[in-house]
Protein backbone atom coordinates (compact mmCIF):
# COMPACT_ATOMS: atom_id res chain seq x y z
CA UNK A 1 0.00 0.00 0.00
CA UNK A 2 1.27 3.41 -1.03
CA UNK A 3 1.68 6.29 1.74
CA UNK A 4 -0.65 9.42 2.48
CA UNK A 5 2.40 11.55 2.77
CA UNK A 6 2.46 14.25 0.52
CA UNK A 7 4.91 17.15 0.17
CA UNK A 8 4.60 20.80 0.39
CA UNK A 9 7.92 21.71 -0.98
CA UNK A 10 10.71 20.77 0.79
CA UNK A 11 8.77 19.83 3.82
CA UNK A 12 7.16 16.30 4.36
CA UNK A 13 3.47 15.85 5.58
CA UNK A 14 2.47 12.53 6.75
CA UNK A 15 -1.03 12.93 5.39
CA UNK A 16 -2.49 15.59 2.87
CA UNK A 17 -5.03 16.39 6.06
CA UNK A 18 -4.03 20.10 7.53
CA UNK A 19 -6.05 21.80 10.20
CA UNK A 20 -6.54 25.20 9.73
CA UNK A 21 -6.85 28.45 11.42
CA UNK A 22 -9.79 29.35 13.59
CA UNK A 23 -11.27 29.41 16.80
CA UNK A 24 -10.87 25.98 17.90
CA UNK A 25 -7.52 26.33 17.75
CA UNK A 26 -7.20 29.44 19.73
CA UNK A 27 -5.65 27.77 23.16
CA UNK A 28 -2.95 24.96 23.83
CA UNK A 29 -6.12 22.24 24.76
CA UNK A 30 -7.56 23.09 21.40
CA UNK A 31 -4.22 22.60 19.14
CA UNK A 32 -3.43 19.13 21.35
CA UNK A 33 -7.03 17.59 20.38
CA UNK A 34 -6.29 18.61 16.31
CA UNK A 35 -2.96 16.88 16.60
CA UNK A 36 -4.53 13.81 18.64
CA UNK A 37 -6.39 13.60 14.93
CA UNK A 38 -3.48 12.69 13.20
CA UNK A 39 -3.08 15.40 10.64
CA UNK A 40 0.19 16.33 8.71
CA UNK A 41 -0.30 19.91 10.59
CA UNK A 42 -2.21 22.38 12.63
CA UNK A 43 -2.20 26.28 11.68
CA UNK A 44 -2.20 27.75 14.97
CA UNK A 45 -4.48 30.70 16.04
CA UNK A 46 -3.20 33.74 13.61
CA UNK A 47 -1.52 36.61 15.70
CA UNK A 48 -0.54 40.03 15.37
CA UNK A 49 1.07 43.25 17.22
CA UNK A 50 -1.82 45.17 17.54
CA UNK A 51 -3.88 45.48 20.74
CA UNK A 52 -7.41 46.07 18.71
CA UNK A 53 -7.08 42.58 16.84
CA UNK A 54 -6.74 41.32 20.39
CA UNK A 55 -9.85 43.86 21.12
CA UNK A 56 -11.70 42.26 18.13
CA UNK A 57 -11.93 38.65 19.59
CA UNK A 58 -14.40 40.55 22.03
CA UNK A 59 -16.55 41.59 19.45
CA UNK A 60 -16.84 38.10 17.06
CA UNK A 61 -20.32 36.56 16.86
CA UNK A 62 -21.36 33.76 14.94
CA UNK A 63 -23.84 32.50 12.90
CA UNK A 64 -24.32 29.09 11.10
CA UNK A 65 -27.16 29.26 7.71
CA UNK A 66 -29.17 26.85 5.91
CA UNK A 67 -29.75 26.61 2.16
CA UNK A 68 -32.55 29.20 2.33
CA UNK A 69 -30.24 31.27 4.80
CA UNK A 70 -32.04 30.59 8.19
CA UNK A 71 -30.10 30.11 11.21
CA UNK A 72 -29.08 26.28 12.15
CA UNK A 73 -28.35 25.38 16.48
CA UNK A 74 -25.00 25.66 16.77
CA UNK A 75 -24.83 21.74 17.77
CA UNK A 76 -21.66 20.75 16.78
CA UNK A 77 -23.65 18.97 14.23
CA UNK A 78 -24.04 21.19 11.29
CA UNK A 79 -25.08 19.77 7.65
CA UNK A 80 -23.13 19.39 5.13
CA UNK A 81 -24.51 22.42 3.25
CA UNK A 82 -24.32 24.87 6.50
CA UNK A 83 -23.22 28.32 5.53
CA UNK A 84 -20.79 29.85 8.28
CA UNK A 85 -20.96 33.59 8.91
CA UNK A 86 -18.85 35.46 10.97
CA UNK A 87 -16.74 37.94 12.36
CA UNK A 88 -13.82 36.31 13.50
CA UNK A 89 -11.12 37.96 16.12
CA UNK A 90 -7.56 36.92 16.38
CA UNK A 91 -5.22 35.79 19.44
CA UNK A 92 -5.43 37.71 22.57
CA UNK A 93 -2.85 36.19 24.43
CA UNK A 94 0.13 37.93 24.73
CA UNK A 95 2.37 36.89 21.54
CA UNK A 96 5.13 35.25 24.49
CA UNK A 97 2.87 33.17 25.80
CA UNK A 98 1.30 32.00 22.73
CA UNK A 99 4.69 31.64 20.81
CA UNK A 100 5.90 29.38 23.87
CA UNK A 101 2.38 26.96 23.22
CA UNK A 102 2.91 26.79 19.72
CA UNK A 103 6.78 26.25 19.89
CA UNK A 104 6.86 23.67 22.65
CA UNK A 105 3.87 21.96 20.71
CA UNK A 106 5.67 22.39 17.60
CA UNK A 107 8.69 20.25 19.05
CA UNK A 108 6.32 17.53 20.45
CA UNK A 109 4.54 17.25 17.26
CA UNK A 110 7.35 16.26 15.69
CA UNK A 111 7.84 13.19 17.25
CA UNK A 112 4.57 11.85 15.11
CA UNK A 113 5.60 13.23 12.00
CA UNK A 114 2.80 16.10 12.29
CA UNK A 115 3.65 20.40 12.32
CA UNK A 116 2.00 23.46 14.71
CA UNK A 117 2.26 25.82 11.82
CA UNK A 118 2.67 29.59 13.53
CA UNK A 119 0.50 31.94 12.11
CA UNK A 120 0.91 35.99 11.67
CA UNK A 121 -1.82 38.06 9.78
CA UNK A 122 -0.35 41.08 8.42
CA UNK A 123 -0.99 44.77 9.99
CA UNK A 124 2.25 46.28 10.37
CA UNK A 125 4.67 44.86 7.90
CA UNK A 126 7.84 45.74 10.33
CA UNK A 127 5.91 44.43 13.69
CA UNK A 128 5.13 41.25 11.86
CA UNK A 129 8.92 40.66 10.32
CA UNK A 130 10.03 41.32 14.09
CA UNK A 131 7.35 38.33 15.14
CA UNK A 132 8.54 36.09 12.08
CA UNK A 133 12.38 36.22 13.24
CA UNK A 134 10.85 35.33 16.53
CA UNK A 135 8.97 32.29 15.64
CA UNK A 136 12.07 30.91 13.74
CA UNK A 137 14.30 31.23 17.21
CA UNK A 138 11.74 29.62 19.42
CA UNK A 139 11.97 26.19 16.69
CA UNK A 140 8.92 27.17 14.58
CA UNK A 141 9.38 24.99 12.13
CA UNK A 142 6.56 26.40 9.49
CA UNK A 143 5.34 30.30 8.91
CA UNK A 144 1.81 30.34 7.58
CA UNK A 145 1.88 34.47 6.52
CA UNK A 146 -1.79 35.30 6.51
CA UNK A 147 -2.01 38.45 3.85
CA UNK A 148 -5.64 36.81 2.48
CA UNK A 149 -8.00 37.73 5.68
CA UNK A 150 -11.56 38.62 4.15
CA UNK A 151 -11.95 41.03 6.98
CA UNK A 152 -9.11 43.65 6.01
CA UNK A 153 -11.67 46.19 4.46
CA UNK A 154 -13.88 46.20 8.00
CA UNK A 155 -11.02 46.10 10.49
CA UNK A 156 -8.98 48.88 9.08
CA UNK A 157 -5.44 49.08 11.08
CA UNK A 158 -6.02 45.73 12.62
CA UNK A 159 -5.61 43.34 9.68
CA UNK A 160 -4.56 43.73 5.98
CA UNK A 161 -6.39 42.51 2.74
CA UNK A 162 -3.29 42.63 -0.12
CA UNK A 163 -4.80 42.41 -3.88
CA UNK A 164 -2.05 44.49 -5.72
CA UNK A 165 0.27 41.81 -6.62
CA UNK A 166 3.46 43.73 -6.51
CA UNK A 167 2.85 44.80 -2.98
CA UNK A 168 2.19 41.27 -2.36
CA UNK A 169 5.52 40.44 -3.67
CA UNK A 170 6.93 43.15 -1.74
CA UNK A 171 5.29 41.59 1.46
CA UNK A 172 6.30 37.85 0.91
CA UNK A 173 9.86 39.08 0.00
CA UNK A 174 10.57 40.49 3.55
CA UNK A 175 9.30 37.81 5.11
CA UNK A 176 10.68 35.03 3.23
CA UNK A 177 14.26 37.02 3.66
CA UNK A 178 13.86 37.49 7.47
CA UNK A 179 13.51 33.65 8.18
CA UNK A 180 14.84 30.49 6.53
CA UNK A 181 11.88 28.21 7.65
CA UNK A 182 9.60 27.54 4.62
CA UNK A 183 6.86 30.12 4.56
CA UNK A 184 3.41 29.76 2.85
CA UNK A 185 1.66 32.58 1.38
CA UNK A 186 -1.88 32.60 2.07
CA UNK A 187 -3.62 34.95 -0.18
CA UNK A 188 -7.24 35.81 -0.46
CA UNK A 189 -10.12 34.98 -2.70
CA UNK A 190 -11.51 38.66 -3.31
CA UNK A 191 -9.81 38.97 -6.37
CA UNK A 192 -10.66 38.97 -10.32
CA UNK A 193 -7.28 37.32 -10.55
CA UNK A 194 -6.26 34.97 -7.50
CA UNK A 195 -3.49 33.05 -9.47
CA UNK A 196 -1.58 36.14 -10.33
CA UNK A 197 -1.88 36.94 -6.95
CA UNK A 198 -0.40 33.32 -5.97
CA UNK A 199 1.98 33.93 -8.60
CA UNK A 200 3.36 37.29 -7.10
CA UNK A 201 3.68 35.44 -3.60
CA UNK A 202 5.84 33.17 -5.19
CA UNK A 203 8.15 35.63 -6.81
CA UNK A 204 8.56 36.85 -3.32
CA UNK A 205 9.86 33.49 -2.63
CA UNK A 206 6.76 32.08 -0.74
CA UNK A 207 7.43 27.88 -0.23
CA UNK A 208 3.53 27.48 -0.83
CA UNK A 209 0.96 29.14 -1.62
CA UNK A 210 -2.53 28.78 0.41
CA UNK A 211 -5.85 29.51 -1.52
CA UNK A 212 -7.82 31.03 0.03
CA UNK A 213 -9.57 32.79 2.78
CA UNK A 214 -13.15 33.33 3.34
CA UNK A 215 -15.11 35.60 1.52
CA UNK A 216 -16.43 39.05 2.96
CA UNK A 217 -20.47 39.07 2.61
CA UNK A 218 -23.63 40.40 4.11
CA UNK A 219 -26.33 38.91 4.38
CA UNK A 220 -29.91 40.82 5.48
CA UNK A 221 -32.44 39.01 7.83
CA UNK A 222 -36.07 38.96 6.61
CA UNK A 223 -37.37 39.17 10.57
CA UNK A 224 -35.52 42.40 11.14
CA UNK A 225 -34.70 44.27 7.74
CA UNK A 226 -31.55 44.16 9.78
CA UNK A 227 -27.76 42.77 8.19
CA UNK A 228 -26.95 39.25 10.25
CA UNK A 229 -24.74 40.19 12.69
CA UNK A 230 -25.21 43.80 12.38
CA UNK A 231 -21.95 43.81 10.17
CA UNK A 232 -20.33 42.22 7.10
CA UNK A 233 -18.96 38.98 7.60
CA UNK A 234 -16.95 36.38 6.79
CA UNK A 235 -18.57 33.79 4.89
CA UNK A 236 -17.74 30.23 4.15
CA UNK A 237 -19.24 27.34 3.60
CA UNK A 238 -19.53 23.44 0.68
CA UNK A 239 -21.01 26.26 -1.77
CA UNK A 240 -17.26 27.64 -1.99
CA UNK A 241 -15.52 24.53 -3.06
CA UNK A 242 -16.02 25.02 -6.72
CA UNK A 243 -14.39 28.57 -6.70
CA UNK A 244 -11.73 27.30 -4.60
CA UNK A 245 -10.68 24.24 -7.14
CA UNK A 246 -11.41 26.30 -10.43
CA UNK A 247 -8.82 28.88 -8.71
CA UNK A 248 -6.16 26.00 -7.86
CA UNK A 249 -6.38 24.69 -11.52
CA UNK A 250 -6.13 28.13 -12.79
CA UNK A 251 -3.24 28.84 -10.47
CA UNK A 252 -1.28 25.32 -11.34
CA UNK A 253 -1.95 26.07 -14.90
CA UNK A 254 -0.11 29.28 -14.62
CA UNK A 255 2.48 28.56 -12.29
CA UNK A 256 3.34 24.87 -13.48
CA UNK A 257 2.29 21.28 -11.57
CA UNK A 258 5.21 21.52 -9.52
CA UNK A 259 4.52 24.73 -7.46
CA UNK A 260 3.06 23.88 -3.80
CA UNK A 261 -0.73 25.16 -3.83
CA UNK A 262 -2.54 24.40 -0.40
CA UNK A 263 -6.28 24.29 -0.77
CA UNK A 264 -9.10 26.09 1.27
CA UNK A 265 -12.38 27.47 1.71
CA UNK A 266 -15.12 24.52 1.04
CA UNK A 267 -13.08 21.58 2.18
CA UNK A 268 -15.56 19.74 4.78
CA UNK A 269 -15.35 15.84 4.58
CA UNK A 270 -12.11 13.82 3.15
CA UNK A 271 -14.04 13.79 -0.10
CA UNK A 272 -13.65 17.64 -0.17
CA UNK A 273 -10.50 17.08 0.85
CA UNK A 274 -9.69 14.69 -2.54
CA UNK A 275 -11.80 17.07 -4.58
CA UNK A 276 -9.61 19.56 -4.29
CA UNK A 277 -6.25 17.45 -4.28
CA UNK A 278 -7.76 16.29 -7.99
CA UNK A 279 -8.19 20.06 -8.80
CA UNK A 280 -4.28 20.76 -8.11
CA UNK A 281 -3.75 20.98 -4.46
CA UNK A 282 -0.90 19.30 -2.77
CA UNK A 283 -2.33 19.32 0.47
CA UNK A 284 -5.97 20.69 1.80
CA UNK A 285 -7.00 23.00 5.49
CA UNK A 286 -10.23 22.13 7.08
CA UNK A 287 -11.31 24.52 9.47
CA UNK A 288 -15.18 25.65 8.96
CA UNK A 289 -16.11 22.03 9.52
CA UNK A 290 -13.82 21.74 12.72
CA UNK A 291 -15.09 24.90 14.21
CA UNK A 292 -18.55 23.93 14.19
CA UNK A 293 -18.83 20.01 13.84
CA UNK A 294 -15.78 19.21 16.26
CA UNK A 295 -12.51 17.64 15.79
CA UNK A 296 -13.86 14.73 14.58
CA UNK A 297 -13.98 16.20 11.01
CA UNK A 298 -10.10 15.61 10.94
CA UNK A 299 -10.16 11.98 11.63
CA UNK A 300 -12.55 10.98 9.78
CA UNK A 301 -10.95 12.68 6.78
CA UNK A 302 -8.12 11.27 7.00
CA UNK A 303 -9.79 7.82 7.32
CA UNK A 304 -11.55 9.10 3.79
CA UNK A 305 -8.53 10.21 2.20
CA UNK A 306 -6.20 6.93 3.20
CA UNK A 307 -8.95 4.54 2.32
CA UNK A 308 -9.90 5.95 -1.24
CA UNK A 309 -6.00 6.58 -2.37
CA UNK A 310 -5.49 2.80 -0.96
CA UNK A 311 -8.26 1.64 -2.73
CA UNK A 312 -6.92 2.58 -5.88
CA UNK A 313 -3.11 1.79 -4.72
CA UNK A 314 -2.14 5.93 -5.37
CA UNK A 315 -0.63 8.22 -3.16
CA UNK A 316 -1.71 12.12 -2.99
CA UNK A 317 1.28 12.91 -5.55
CA UNK A 318 -0.79 10.18 -8.14
CA UNK A 319 -3.74 12.16 -7.69
CA UNK A 320 -2.68 15.72 -7.39
CA UNK A 321 -3.91 17.88 -10.04
CA UNK A 322 -5.32 14.57 -12.22
CA UNK A 323 -8.73 16.59 -12.85
CA UNK A 324 -7.05 20.10 -13.33
CA UNK A 325 -4.71 18.60 -16.46
CA UNK A 326 -8.28 16.84 -18.34
CA UNK A 327 -9.86 20.51 -18.66
CA UNK A 328 -10.93 21.22 -22.03
CA UNK A 329 -11.99 25.07 -23.47
CA UNK A 330 -15.43 24.99 -24.33
CA UNK A 331 -14.40 24.84 -27.89
CA UNK A 332 -12.96 21.58 -27.86
CA UNK A 333 -16.17 19.46 -26.47
CA UNK A 334 -18.53 17.98 -29.11
CA UNK A 335 -21.75 19.62 -30.10
CA UNK A 336 -25.08 17.83 -29.20
CA UNK A 337 -27.62 19.94 -30.95
CA UNK A 338 -30.92 19.99 -28.82
CA UNK A 339 -29.34 18.66 -26.24
CA UNK A 340 -30.12 21.69 -23.42
CA UNK A 341 -34.04 21.12 -24.56
CA UNK A 342 -34.39 18.11 -21.61
CA UNK A 343 -33.05 20.67 -18.76
CA UNK A 344 -35.52 23.57 -18.93
CA UNK A 345 -38.86 23.54 -17.56
CA UNK A 346 -42.05 21.86 -18.93
CA UNK A 347 -43.59 23.90 -21.86
CA UNK A 348 -40.45 25.96 -22.47
CA UNK A 349 -39.58 24.25 -25.89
Amino acid sequence: MKSAQCYIGRTPLKNPVICGSGEHVMTEAGLRLALKTGVGGVVAKSVNETMAARDQLDRTDYALLDGQWNRLPWDFSAPHHATLACRSGLQKMDFDSWLDIIARLDDHAANSGQYVIGSIILADLEASLVMARRMEAAGVRILEFNIGTPYGDEASGVVTTERVTSRVTEIVKAVCDTVDIPVWAKITGQSENVAALAQAAREGGADAVVLMGRFLGMIPELDTQAPLLETNLGTGGGWALPITCYWLAKTRKTLGAEVPLVGMNGARSGHDVLRMLLAGAHAVEISSAVFTNGFGVLSEAIETVEKYLSDRSQAPADITGRAADQLRPFADLPQRPGYWEQFVPPGAV
